[in-house]
């Protein structure tokens, strides 16, 4: 693997300086980045992908629409459509994305947009919801065709990107030095209990600069939900780990190891079935799926995915395979630790308010 990395060590640094100049381009204003008088959050990374996200646009959605109306937009990954698309009840992940899907799911009056270009969709959703205050854009770090008010970067606690290098090297989108772009940085899926030596080590390795706040937060895990009302009845998670069952955990995201390290010895084995990030399932990897799940030696089993994976598996052509196995997803929220929680909430609403 290191020589590997040391073969496409110069195709990375090539790569970055091509993404360099592109950033200094807009930077110059040679290349036009689109100004909206509306509050405009954009919520990205500069890794692949695995950061949380999807969490973390539901939290911000949850605070503002205490008293604001809010719209997403998304680029819509995976989809199967083109163009600008306003989501509705009938919205599929292969016409919507997967993310989008899960935003509606739990926001079904929030209006959910998806456009690879997002400058045309901030306008559409202006003119279809003039009433709107505040738009979240979905992975838009490096979409700089906007100059969001407020960029929030986010990286994982497991996987810092002061430690990574650039595609294909790396794990990057691009150089380290695009964080200045950042106005928040929040550091994600740090343990439940972050002490405070640990907290300083991380600010002093991310170093800040005077514009950026630093916030670390850690997911919470919700009841398992069955993909499917029936058959199957309405136990609670606790149930399944009292009983020590094995879990066949079906996932196709880019980093499983924070639901794995949840349920490690939570449950009487874990036997992971790792697909691609968005990956979009067939009838015969679910078939697949069945015939691992029957050589499980225990008669106290059960399938578990993601939520996002939720959104995909829920597709009719897979009901008459899926509706006979006990499937469930596992839904997670962001939290924050208390003191991040309260200075984030009030930096958001100060910036929507004032804008």
């Amino acid at each position: 693997m290191n020589f590997l990395r040391i073969i496409l060590w110069p195709i990375s640094i090539v790569y970055g300086i091509i993404i360099l100049l592109r950033n200094k381009l807009y930077d110059w204003r040679v290349f036009p980045s689109t100004k909206f008088n509306i509050p405009i959050i954009s919520i990205g990374n500069l890794c692949l992908g695995g950061t949380g996200k999807s969490p973390q646009i539901e939290y911000l959605i949850r605070l503002l629409s205490q008293e604001f109306n809010v719209a997403t937009l998304s680029r819509g990954y995976g989809r199967k459509t083109k163009g600008f698309l306003l989501a509705d009840k009938e919205s599929t992940a292969l016409e919507i994305g997967d993310e989008p899907l899960q935003f509606l799911t739990k926001f079904p009056d929030m209006p959910v947009a998806v456009d690879a270009k997002r400058v045309r969709g901030v306008k559409n959703i202006l003119q279809h919801f003039p009433l709107i205050k505040a738009i979240l854009l979905d992975d838009a770090f490096q979409h700089r065709s906007i100059r969001p008010g407020l960029s929030i970067l986010l990286t994982d606690f497991s996987r810092m990107y002061s430690k990574d290098f650039v595609l294909p090297t790396g794990q990057l989108r691009e150089f380290t030095s695009g964080v200045k772009r950042a106005n928040i940085i929040i550091v994600t899926k740090c343990p439940d209990v972050l002490l405070p030596l640990e907290r300083l080590r991380l600010i002093k390795e991310i170093k800040p600069l005077p514009h950026q706040s630093v916030y670390f937060s850690f997911i919470k895990y919700g009841e398992f939900l069955p993909l499917y009302k029936e058959p199957i009845p309405p136990f609670s998670k606790s149930y399944y780990f009292e009983r020590s069952y094995s879990i066949l955990l079906l996932t196709g995201i880019a980093n499983t190891e924070a639901i794995e390290y949840y349920l490690l010895n939570k449950a009487k084995t874990i036997i992971p079935v790792k697909f691609p990030d968005h990956h979009l399932f067939t009838v015969k990897d679910l078939e697949n799926v069945r015939k691992i799940f029957d050589t499980i030696v225990s008669s106290n089993k059960i399938i578990l995915t993601t939520e996002k994976d939720a959104m995909r598996l829920k597709d009719q052509k897979f009901s008459a395979i899926l509706r006979k196995l006990p499937i469930f997803y596992v839904p997670i929220e962001v939290s924050f630790y208390e003191k991040d929680k309260m200075e984030f909430n009030t930096q958001i609403i100060n910036y929507v308010r004032k804008n």
